[in-house]
């Protein structure tokens, strides 16, 4: 019962929810919006992002390469973020998808941070989705 309802949900209103989702995800993770515009031109991986000497442009705080990278996991389950493909298969850099790209488009300078309860719903969304 519960997959039929979920395939005549209207795609139109599917994509928006999507969005919502990754909107409301980059609002609430470190990464500024110069890391976007990063990985929109070049891949990256997580322990050149946490060696850079800019990084403090490119993120809030002082993450780990293990915490960005559960970051980045994050952004490419939503669909911002993806893997770089190289002959040998996939690496450890990401780029940003289309949907990424459309949606760092909405904000003409920095991301605005997210609102507690917005920050509330976020976690809960990603640690405890069946809640």
């Amino acid at each position: 019962m519960q997959h039929r309802e979920a395939a005549s949900i209207d795609p139109l209103l599917q994509n928006k929810r999507s969005l919502s989702r990754a909107s409301q995800a980059m609002r609430c993770l470190p990464f500024r919006r110069a890391f976007y515009v990063e990985v929109s031109d070049r891949a990256l991986s997580g322990g050149e992002l946490c060696r850079r000497n800019d990084l403090q442009s490119l993120c809030q705080g002082a993450p780990t390469a293990d915490r960005v990278e559960a970051h980045w996991i994050w952004l490419i389950q939503l669909g911002v973020l993806r893997r770089e493909v190289d002959g040998q298969g996939l690496t450890e850099r990401v780029r940003l998808t289309p949907m990424g790209r459309e949606l760092l488009a909405q904000w003409p300078g920095e991301i605005p941070g997210a609102s507690g309860p917005i920050r509330l719903q976020h976690w809960l969304r990603r640690h405890r989705p069946r809640l």
